[in-house]
C-alpha cells in the first residue's frame, strides 16, 4: 500500500497542477481544470482549491485572469515586468531611474522624524537611535497597474552644517541632486531580497493572499564609501524580474 499522502490538501492540489504544469499536461497558456473540478477531485471546498492556486502564483507557475480563470505559465515563460536596475545622471545635472518609468506619487511625500532601528543603522554605519529625516510614498505608475512603496531616510548627521540642518531635503530621486550639490560624489549599492508582506503593504499593492514581494534596499554613498541615505522599495514579486548592468 503506497504512503499516505499527509500534506494539507491544498498543497496536495498545488503538487498535483505543478506536476501537469512542469510535465505538459498543462501547456502554458492552456487553462487549468476549475475551481469547482478540482474542488470535487480533492474532496475540499474551494477556498482550499484558492490557496493551492496563491502557492502556484507566487511560485510564478500560474496568471490568474480575472473572470477568465486561472492559466498555466511555463517555468521559462518571462515575467510581464522587467525593471531595469539603477540610477542615470541626466545631461542637467539630475538623476533618474534607469527603468525610466514615470512615477507619480499617490500623495505628496511629508517629512517625518524617526530614530535609526539596528539593521538600518548598520547599514547607514550611524548608532542606533540616532534620528533620521523618513518620507512614506505610495507610488503608481501605467494609470495604476504598477505600484511600488518607497521609502528614503537620512540621517540628522549627514546634514551637519548645511542649510539642512533647519529645513528637511527633499526625498529621493530629487535627494541625489541635492547631495550632489553639498559636495559629494554619487555612488549606489542595493540589497535585494524575497519576503511575504505585511497586510498594509499587502493592501497597498494589491497583492493576492500569497504572493511575496520583493524588498529592495538601496544605499548612497560617497567615493569614500560613508553611507549618506537609505532607500527601501517594496515591489510585487509574482509577474516582475530586475535587470541589472554589469
Amino acid at each position: 500500500m503506497p504512503p499516505q499522502n499527509t500534506q494539507p490538501k491544498y498543497r496536495q492540489i498545488a503538487e498535483y497542477l505543478r506536476e501537469g504544469i512542469l510535465n505538459g499536461t498543462y501547456p502554458a497558456g492552456q487553462p487549468l481544470p476549475s475551481e469547482e473540478t478540482l474542488a470535487k477531485q480533492f474532496g475540499v471546498t474551494r477556498p482550499t482549491v484558492r490557496q493551492g492556486l496563491t502557492e502556484l502564483r507566487a511560485s510564478g507557475l500560474v496568471d490568474v485572469i480575472m473572470g477568465r480563470g486561472t492559466f498555466a505559465r511555463s517555468p521559462q515563460t518571462r515575467p510581464s515586468h522587467t525593471r531595469p536596475r539603477g540610477i542615470r545622471r541626466t545631461p542637467d545635472g539630475g538623476y533618474v531611474e534607469a527603468d525610466g518609468i514615470r512615477w507619480a506619487n499617490a500623495e505628496p511625500p511629508v517629512a517625518t522624524r524617526t530614530d535609526a532601528p539596528l539593521a538600518l543603522a548598520d547599514l547607514l554605519r550611524i548608532p542606533p537611535g540616532e534620528p533620521m529625516f523618513t518620507y512614506d510614498a505610495l507610488q503608481t505608475a501605467d494609470n495604476g497597474r504598477l505600484r511600488q512603496l518607497h521609502r528614503t531616510y537620512v540621517p540628522f548627521s549627514v546634514l551637519i552644517d548645511t542649510k539642512y540642518e533647519e529645513e528637511a531635503p527633499p526625498p529621493a530621486p530629487e535627494l541625489y541632486a541635492t547631495l550632489s550639490d553639498l559636495g559629494h560624489e554619487l555612488h549606489f549599492t542595493e540589497y535585494i531580497r524575497t519576503r511575504m508582506p505585511l497586510p498594509d503593504q499587502a493592501q497597498s499593492l494589491r497583492l493576492p493572499e500569497g504572493v511575496p514581494l520583493l524588498h529592495i534596499i538601496r544605499v548612497t554613498l560617497t567615493a569614500t564609501e560613508k553611507p549618506l541615505a537609505l532607500e527601501e522599495f517594496h515591489l510585487p514579486g509574482d509577474d516582475l524580474e530586475l535587470a541589472f548592468r554589469l
